[in-house]
């Protein structure tokens, strides 16, 4: 059973009805919030888990926007040299980079969101066992008195307080995109490809211009 159908199956417990048909109450609750606990460390580990595919995200996008800086650094040289072909193919190289990054950047966000839902599915889970525990001692004394009433034959049997009713902790566990999503976007084929590069070799040309107007500019 995935984890999150026992969460749920765990969070969704009558224990008003669990403690009426169970022969032993106070043993049936103990087992339940052990329950509880353990699907807590899991999903515990699953946000340790997400936050360190998002750490990996950050880790890769800032690779990429190193590797675009330094390609735009071996542009200048190139005009420097009154080398423009070579300054061509390295902006070009430059653009590979920063797509890249902009990928990188939209997986990140993406995984913020899971994080978020993964941290506030713990928070709820925490939540409810909190209350579980405080209503579980509340229905063993409860069963004790009902029994001793029983027994006496002095008092009636105590309705319990209304049922335990905790509510659904909803969440769904993702798991991390494949890091290699999105690194550069397949080129589609036909006339639009043929549109993509030109769109790309008229960036070229318009960093090409700009870096040669600013390297005429510090020569002045």
């Amino acid at each position: 059973m995935p984890l999150l159908d026992r969460v749920t199956t765990l969070i969704r417990a009558n224990l008003n009805d669990l403690v009426d048909k169970a022969e032993d109450p106070e043993k049936l609750l103990k087992q339940l919030l052990l329950d509880m606990q353990n699907q807590f460390m899991q999903v515990k580990t699953q946000v340790a888990i997400a936050i360190a595919d998002q750490h990996l995200l950050q880790k890769k996008q800032a690779e990429n926007l190193q590797a675009q800086s330094d390609w735009v650094r071996k542009a200048e040289l190139a005009i420097t040299r009154h080398e423009e072909d070579l300054a061509r193919v390295a902006l070009e190289r430059s653009l590979t980079y920063e797509n890249a990054a902009r990928n990188f950047a939209q997986q990140i966000e993406d995984q913020s969101g899971q994080v978020q839902i993964l941290r506030d599915a713990l928070h709820r889970l925490e939540q409810k066992m909190t209350e579980t525990k405080a209503k579980s001692e509340l229905l063993v004394a409860q069963h004790r008195r009902a029994r001793l009433a029983a027994r006496a034959g002095t008092a009636q049997l105590q309705e319990f307080e209304g049922e335990a009713l905790l509510q659904r902790a909803q969440w769904k566990v993702s798991e991390a995109d494949a890091l290699g999503r999105g690194l550069l976007a397949a080129a589609e084929p036909g006339a639009e490809q043929r549109f993509a590069a030109l769109e790309k070799a008229d960036r070229v040309e318009q960093l090409l211009a700009e870096l040669k107007d600013r390297k005429g500019e510090e020569r002045r």
